[in-house]
C-alpha cells in the first residue's frame, strides 16, 4: 500500500511533467536554433528534463526561466565543441532541415532565426552571441532575462545582440515572400531537369553559390560551386542522370518552401534556395541520409 509520502512524490512528479511538457516546444526551438540539428536539440531537451526532474523544484519560482537557462547553457556547451566534430565532415555542412508544416514556429513567438540563410550566418557568431540573439529576436526575451541566462550584465547582453545584428545586416539575407521563393524554385527545377544552362543563368544572382551537404554520399558535390556561369554549368551537367527515377514533391522546411526528391519511397534529397533581388543567391542541397529522417511528409 502506498504511503502518503509516496503519493506526494507521485503528485509532484506529475506536476513536473506537466510543467515541462508545457515548455517542451520552446526548449526545442531554442536548442534547434542554437545547434541547427534536430538530434542534438532533442538531446538537449532530454538532458534539460533530467536536470529538472532531479532538482529541488520547491526552490524554483519561475520554472520557464530555469528550463530556458538550462537548455541555453547546455546548447552553448555543445556549440563550443561542435566545430571540432565538423572537421571530420565530408564536404559542406548545412543545417539539418526541420519540417515546419506541422510546427510552423518551432515554439517561438516569432519565426526568427529559422531559415537556412539566417542559421548559416549565425554559424559565424560566438556561442553567447548566438544565444543572446536567438533569445531576443526569436523569443522576445527582455535584456535583463537574457543577461541572467548567459551569466552576463545587461549592458553586455545588449552588446552581444547588437553585434549579432551587425553580422546579419552585413550579409545579403533578405525576407522574401514564400510564394515568390517557391516560383523561383519551381523555375529552377524545370530548367535543371532540362539541363538548360542559359535559363539557369537567368535565374541566378551573379554571385550565386551551390552548397551540397552529403557527408560523402554518392553524387554529392564535396566543394561549393560559385558564380552564375559555373553553377549553371554544374547543374546542367548532371541533368541527364540525377533526376531519373525521382519523384518531386513539396514541403516547408525551416519556414520556407523546399522540394523533396523521393526514390523507392525514401526522400534522398531536399533542395531549397535563398533568394535576393537579383535572383537565386544560394542553392542548398541536403543529401546526407542522417539529416533527412525528419522530413518525410510532403505537400502538394
Amino acid at each position: 500500500m502506498s504511503s502518503p509520502d509516496d503519493l506526494g512524490r507521485s503528485g509532484d512528479l506529475e506536476e513536473a511533467v506537466r510543467i515541462f511538457d508545457t515548455h517542451r516546444r520552446r526548449l526545442f526551438g531554442i536548442a534547434y536554433r542554437m545547434l541547427s540539428s534536430v538530434a542534438d536539440a532533442e538531446d538537449i531537451v532530454q538532458e534539460t528534463w533530467i536536470r529538472w526532474q532531479n532538482t529541488d523544484r520547491t526552490q524554483i519560482q519561475e520554472p520557464v526561466a530555469f528550463l530556458t537557462t538550462i537548455a541555453t547553457r547546455l546548447s552553448i556547451n555543445v556549440l563550443q565543441s561542435s566545430h571540432t566534430r565538423r572537421e571530420t565532415y565530408i564536404g559542406p555542412w548545412l543545417p539539418e532541415p526541420v519540417n515546419t508544416d506541422d510546427d510552423p514556429a518551432l515554439g517561438a513567438e516569432r519565426a526568427e532565426a529559422l531559415q537556412f540563410a539566417i542559421l548559416l550566418t549565425l554559424e559565424k557568431l560566438t556561442p553567447t552571441e548566438r544565444a543572446a540573439y536567438i533569445l531576443r529576436e526569436a523569443f522576445d526575451y527582455p535584456y535583463p532575462r537574457i543577461a541572467e541566462v548567459i551569466s552576463s550584465s545587461v549592458v553586455s547582453a545588449r552588446q552581444l545582440v547588437s553585434r549579432a545584428r551587425a553580422h546579419l545586416s552585413s550579409t545579403k539575407v533578405a525576407t522574401v515572400d514564400p510564394h515568390a521563393q517557391r516560383r523561383l524554385l519551381e523555375a529552377f527545377l524545370t530548367a535543371a531537369q532540362k539541363g538548360d544552362a542559359q535559363e539557369l543563368e537567368r535565374l541566378f544572382a551573379s554571385d550565386v553559390v551551390s552548397y551540397t551537404d552529403g557527408n560523402g554520399v554518392k553524387l554529392a558535390a564535396r566543394t561549393p560551386v560559385n558564380g552564375r556561369r559555373r553553377v549553371a554549368q554544374f547543374v546542367a551537367a548532371f541533368a541527364h542522370h540525377f533526376w531519373t527515377g525521382k519523384t518531386i514533391d513539396w514541403v516547408h522546411v525551416n519556414g520556407q518552401p523546399a522540394a523533396t526528391l523521393t526514390e523507392d519511397d525514401a526522400v534522398t534529397t531536399i533542395v531549397t534556395v535563398t533568394t535576393s533581388t537579383e535572383g537565386i543567391l544560394q542553392l542548398l542541397w541536403v543529401m546526407s541520409p542522417q539529416k533527412l529522417g525528419h522530413v518525410t511528409a510532403v505537400s502538394a
